[in-house]
Order: structure tokens, then C-alpha cells, then sequence
């Protein structure tokens, strides 16, 4: 990598540490001598970057410091256009829009240099089929997990028996066929899983959940095995 490439990559493993990182470690992981990593962390502290620590005891960045403009390397810039074309694609009609926001925000503050390869990836999203309806509920189900707001369901499950839940969302599956909403279910007293394409009414409650919605994420994460991805409808 190029030097000004090593920095941003120095300048983002100290962003994502929550101590102070070894000096050794973070030559490791840039392949360069403690001695250019020493070189690389006084370049930064010059160019007003707020690096704190010396050798031996491990260094840490403060927050309040931005390196404009921004860089990617092409793998990065590859997997930005596709996730970003696949929501365009796929996303509700909140979330397509803001992915093309997103999209010209980046390209206008990536050096002339990577604007091009930016826009011209080459990474394509497929055709998929959708099933009718599937994102008609997401933007107020997102405003509600947002805000750990309650919301009123009426539901179908498989065989078109409705009824009516409350429940507390906190995540939402994106498949190229249905949306799954992860949520606590008061009905059940337990974690369910709600397909968008069969709710036939929604309404969010002015009711705030009683539990973070982080706690119930890692619950059911633990409780699902997220590698697995299960969603099974258990309603």
C-alpha cells in the first residue's frame, strides 16, 4: 500500500480500538517497522490528528478528527457500490432514495482519482423477485426500532388466521424475497419473527419498550445463532 493508504489504515485501527493498542501490534498489522510506525504516528500528530501514548505503552486516538477527504481502497470502494446499488434496488421507499443520497455524498468528496473507479465498479445487482407488499410496513417498522417504540400488528400467519400483536421490534432481516422482522412478542411472551408481506395493519405506540434495544439484539442473537440466520416463521 502507499503511504498515505497506510496512514488511513493506521488512523482506523486506532478509531476502532477501545484502549490503547501496542505500537507492535499496529506495525503487525500495517506489515512496517516500529520505526515507520513511529514516523507514521508523528506524521498524523502534525497533521492535527489528537494520536495520545509513546512507545511501550500503546497509543490511542481522541476523538474530534477527520481526514478529509476520503479514501478507500478498491476492495472497500467495490463493496460500498454494491451495497449501495442493492439497497437502491431492493430498499423501501425511504431507504432506496437515501442510498442514492449516500451515494453522490461519497463520490463528491473522494479525490478526481477514485470519483471514476467509484462509479464505475462494475459490481451489478442482480434481478430478484419480491414478493408483493414485502417493504410497505419497513419505514415505520425502522422508525420504531430507531425510537424502541412498541407496535400495534395485526398479522396473518401461513394459513391467513389474523391476529393481533404487540410487539417490540429491534432488527430486520433483508432477503431478496421477503423482509423478517425480529421483534418480542407480548402474546407469546417470547421472540418471534414476523414476514412484512403478512401484516395487515400496523401502527406504532406511543409506548417505549421497556428494555434497550441492544439487550434484546444480543438475546436473540444468542438465542438464534445468528451464523445460522434462522428465520423460520414461528408464529
Amino acid at each position: 500500500m502507499t503511504r498515505a493508504e497506510r496512514l488511513l489504515h493506521l488512523m482506523q485501527l486506532l478509531r476502532m480500538a477501545k484502549r490503547p493498542v501496542a505500537g507492535a501490534t499496529l506495525a503487525g498489522a500495517l506489515g512496517v517497522s516500529l520505526r515507520t510506525l513511529y514516523r507514521d504516528i508523528a506524521s498524523l500528530q502534525a497533521q492535527g490528528a489528537r494520536v495520545e501514548g509513546e512507545a511501550g505503552l500503546g497509543y490511542v486516538l481522541r476523538g474530534g478528527f477527520l481526514l478529509p477527504p476520503l479514501m478507500f481502497s478498491g476492495e472497500e470502494l467495490e463493496a460500498l457500490a454494491l451495497g449501495l446499488a442493492w439497497v437502491q434496488e431492493r430498499g423501501d421507499n425511504d431507504l432506496a432514495p437515501a442510498a442514492g443520497q449516500a451515494t453522490a455524498k461519497i463520490a463528491a468528496v473522494l479525490p478526481p482519482a477514485l470519483q471514476q473507479a467509484f462509479a464505475h465498479t462494475g459490481m451489478l445487482v442482480g434481478p430478484g423477485e419480491l414478493v408483493e407488499n414485502a417493504s410497505q410496513w419497513l419505514p415505520e417498522v425502522r422508525r420504531a426500532i430507531r425510537h424502541e417504540q412498541k407496535l400495534l400488528l395485526t398479522y396473518a400467519d401461513a394459513a391467513g388466521v389474523q391476529s393481533k400483536r404487540v410487539v417490540w421490534p429491534f432488527a430486520i432481516g433483508f432477503f431478496d424475497c421477503v423482509r423478517i422482522i425480529g421483534a418480542w412478542c407480548e402474546l407469546r411472551q417470547g421472540f418471534r419473527h414476523f414476514r412484512s408481506d403478512r401484516i395487515r395493519q400496523l401502527a406504532v405506540l406511543e409506548q417505549d419498550y421497556p428494555r434497550r434495544r441492544e439487550a434484546l439484539l444480543q438475546e436473540w442473537m444468542e438465542l438464534e445463532n445468528i451464523h445460522c440466520a434462522h428465520t423460520a416463521d414461528k408464529n
